[in-house]
C-alpha cells in the first residue's frame, strides 16, 4: 500500500522564519549587553546579518566571539485583537563587537534559531532556514490584506461560509495573515478569540496566483446553502 503524503495547508517554522527575517522592518540586537533598537530596514534582517554555519576551530580561525541575539515580531497588518503573531529569536557570535551605526552586513555565526506563537516554541536550524523557500506573498501580505479589508470588506462574510463548524456569537472577523497555503481570518467573540485556517486548493508558487486562488474560495463559499447571518 503506498503511503500518502498530507498535503500542507500552513507554514513550516522554517518558512515562516525566513519570511519574517526578509522582511522585517525593524528588530532588536542584543550584543556586549547592550540593546540596540533598529528601524527602517530595507532588506530585512538578512540584509543586516548573513547567517552562516559554526566555524571550525583553526589556527587562523578568530579568537574572540561576540555572542548576538537578534530579536523580531511579526505583527498582523489588520486591527485586530492581539495583533502579535510570532517572535523570532537568533542567537549566534559575531567575530567583533556589534556597531549599531553601520549599515553594511555583518556575518553572524548561526547558534539557534526560535519561533514562539500562541501555540508552541519551535527550535530551527541553520539547513532548515536555508532550505525553506520565502514564501511568494512575504513582501506584499501587508498590503494585500489591508486592500482587501479596506477595499473589499465584502469578501469577509462570504468566507465565513467556508468555517466549519458554523461559528456563533461572532463580533467582528478579518483576515489576519495570508500566505501561499491560504488565508488566515480571527473572529473575534465578546470576550475571546480564535483564528480559522482557509486553504488554497494548491499552495502558490508566484504572487499572480493569489487572486484566482481568493476567487476559487469565494465561489466556493458562493455554492454552499448556509445564507444565516453569522454576524447577526
Amino acid at each position: 500500500m503506498r503511503a500518502t503524503r498530507t498535503r500542507a495547508i500552513t507554514p513550516t517554522p522554517a518558512e515562516r522564519i525566513r519570511s519574517i527575517l526578509t522582511v522585517a522592518h525593524s528588530m532588536t540586537v542584543v550584543s556586549d549587553g547592550l540593546r540596540s533598537e533598529i528601524h527602517r530596514l530595507s532588506g530585512g534582517a538578512t540584509g543586516l546579518f548573513h547567517l552562516h554555519a559554526p566555524c571550525e576551530a583553526t589556527d587562523t580561525a578568530p579568537t574572540r566571539r561576540v555572542p548576538v541575539r537578534l530579536e523580531l515580531t511579526d505583527i498582523a497588518p489588520t486591527s485586530v485583537r492581539d495583533r502579535l503573531r510570532a517572535r523570532v529569536t537568533v542567537a549566534g557570535l559575531l567575530t567583533a563587537p556589534y556597531n549599531p551605526h553601520s549599515d553594511k552586513s555583518t556575518c553572524l555565526e548561526f547558534g539557534q534559531a526560535v519561533l514562539e506563537d500562541t501555540s508552541e516554541r519551535t527550535y530551527v536550524t541553520l539547513r532548515e532556514v536555508e532550505e525553506a523557500e520565502l514564501d511568494p506573498l512575504a513582501k506584499s501580505e501587508a498590503e494585500m490584506l489591508t486592500h482587501l479589508v479596506d477595499a473589499h470588506s465584502e469578501i469577509v462574510p462570504l468566507l465565513l461560509r467556508l468555517v466549519r463548524p458554523v461559528p456563533n456569537g461572532v463580533l467582528r472577523a478579518l483576515p489576519v495573515a495570508m500566505d501561499r497555503y491560504g488565508i488566515t481570518l480571527r473572529l473575534e467573540h465578546p470576550h475571546t478569540f480564535h483564528d480559522v485556517r482557509l486553504p488554497f486548493t494548491t499552495p502558490l508558487t508566484q504572487i499572480e496566483q493569489a487572486a484566482p486562488q481568493i476567487h476559487a474560495l469565494l465561489a466556493t463559499a458562493r455554492r454552499l446553502s448556509h445564507t444565516n447571518n453569522i454576524l447577526a
